[in-house]
Parts: C-alpha cells; structure tokens; sequence
C-alpha cells in the first residue's frame, strides 16, 4: 500500500520551530482559518468546496423506497465518503483507510446524528414509501482539513437540493417532473459546521485549520462541530496529548467565530446561485415567448 511523502528530518525541525514562535510556512496565524470557496454545478444538490488546496465535491440524490420498519414516519437519509488516488497517492480505490473510516465517522455525527435534517419531512406514506436522500462525498485533492471540508460540502449540498414534489391521492403516489410543478428544498433545521484543531509541543502550541504537512507532525488533534447558534453538536478527540478544559473552551470560542463566518458565506452563495437560476429561467421564457410569436408570424 503507498504511504504518503512523510516531511524530512530538516521540514520537521524547521516547522516545529516555526510553530513554537508563533509562525506558519503560508504565513497564516495559528488561529486563522484558510479562505473557503463554494461553488454549486448546473444540477441541485451538486456543491464543490475549496478549503486552501483541499477540494471536496459534494453530489446529493434523493430515491423513493420503503422507511426501516422501526422508524416507519421516517425518510432515509446517508452519507458515503469516497477516498481515492486522485486526491493523494496514500489512497486507493474500494480499500478502507482507518483515516477513510474515522473520517466517515466524524461527518455522520456531525450531521446525520445532530439531527441537521428532519428526516420526518422525507416521508410520503407512513410505513410504505418514503425518501431516501443520499450525499456521495468525493476528494479531489488533499491538503489537510479533509473532514472540515467534507461538512462545509455536505451542508453546501444539502441547502442547495431540491427534491421532485410528489401528491398523495388515497394509496396512489405521484411524482411530479420539475417541468410540472416547482421542487421542493429539503428540511434543514441547522448547519453543523466543523473546525478542526491540531496540537504541537505537548498541547502548548493550538493551530486551527492545519495543512497536510502540519497534519503529519501534529501530536493530537480535536474536531469540534457548531452551529451558529453556538449550540455544540460534537466534540472528538480521538487519543493525542491531553488539554486543559480552558484549551478546550478557548477552541469552541475560536470555531464558533468561523462556524458564523462560513455559514453567512454559505447563504450568500445560495442566494447568488438562486438569482442567477431566476435569471436564466426568466431569458429562456422569454426565448421561447418570442419563438412561438415568430412561428405564428410565419403562419
């Protein structure tokens, strides 16, 4: 299995001195988050996130099939994380990573179990149809941060879904083609958002949003999930070196200032993207007014 270029003897020793003055190699502070881009594809529920290098696309898709028995009121919703070579060479495709597997991890409590969706509101038919809504995660590029990215994407996605309507007449279920009636956006009660903290010199040194090579030397990191609200939807530290509570209270404080930062960036994208589909679907009306004047010209 191919490992993944580790830093010299020489990076290591200058980054961790570096860090140890309060330095980074791209210039950033130690508290400061890289710029975040998100971009939406031509179809809804497609979401491509920039995270400094780090390149997450995000694609949701939404089927009808039938609830779980024991959650009959309820609709289907999951996650599915796809690492591959095209990201870094470290992985290979249909091979579970203890990296892919934890990263899995993290991005369904972040979510699925802080209960972003209302999963009520994908039932159809209680106990019979339902649906079943589905957010394929892929990794086009590693440079550390992979599960900060891959919540922003999922979150981006998610808001920007619309699932066909669908009309229920006695046992009888129709779906509706987005040319007959307008799509419906999904339930989103919160945006869970995750920031990422790594930890240097014996938890001493805290470095928010660390880059692939800052990864690869860090002794401990701890995943923190928010919302705005600054209501707290997870906290994971998964071993490294032990912090004091005030560490702790000082990260939440630092991710929650970045979770409203991206969060307001996240809406305005949306809006963007909203306004320039009415624009569209308003020149193609148009189009199309003018073409059936022309051939009745023409009659």
């Amino acid at each position: 299995m191919p490992r993944e270029p580790e830093p010299s003897i020489n990076e290591r020793a200058f980054v961790l001195e570096a860090l140890r003055q309060g330095l980074r190699i791209d210039g950033r502070g130690l508290d400061e988050f890289r710029k975040v881009d998100i971009s939406f594809g031509d179809e809804y529920g497609v979401a491509d996130v920039k995270l400094g290098k780090t390149r997450v696309i995000t694609r949701v898709s939404a089927e009808v099939t039938k609830p779980y028995p024991d959650r009959p009121y309820d609709g289907i919703f999951s996650i599915t994380t796809e690492l591959g070579p095209m990201a870094t060479p470290a992985f290979e495709v249909g091979r579970s990573t203890e990296q892919e597997v934890l990263l899995a991890r993290l991005i369904e409590k972040a979510i699925r179990r802080s209960h972003a969706i209302d999963t009520e509101s994908l039932c159809i038919v209680a106990g019979q149809k339902c649906w079943n809504v589905r957010a394929d995660v892929h990794f086009l590029d590693h440079d550390g941060a992979l599960v900060d990215a891959s919540c922003i994407a999922v979150i981006a996605a998610l808001a920007h879904f619309r699932r066909p309507d669908v009309s229920v007449e006695g046992e009888s279920v129709t779906i509706h083609t987005l040319a007959e009636r307008v799509p419906v956006p999904l339930s989103i009660l919160h945006y869970p958002i995750c920031v990422t903290f790594s930890f240097f010199h014996g938890g001493d040194t805290v470095l928010m949003d660390a880059t692939l090579q800052e990864e690869q030397l860090r002794e401990g990191d701890m995943t923190i999930t928010l919302n705005r609200h600054a209501d707290v939807c997870q906290i994971s530290k998964a071993g490294g070196t032990p912090i004091e509570a005030m560490v702790l209270m000082s990260s939440a404080n630092k991710a929650l200032v970045v979770v409203q930062e991206t969060t307001e960036l996240l809406k305005t994208r949306l809006e963007e993207d909203q306004a320039q589909r009415a624009k569209r679907d308003n020149l193609l009306e148009s189009t199309a007014e003018n073409d059936r004047r022309i051939k009745s010209e023409l009659i």
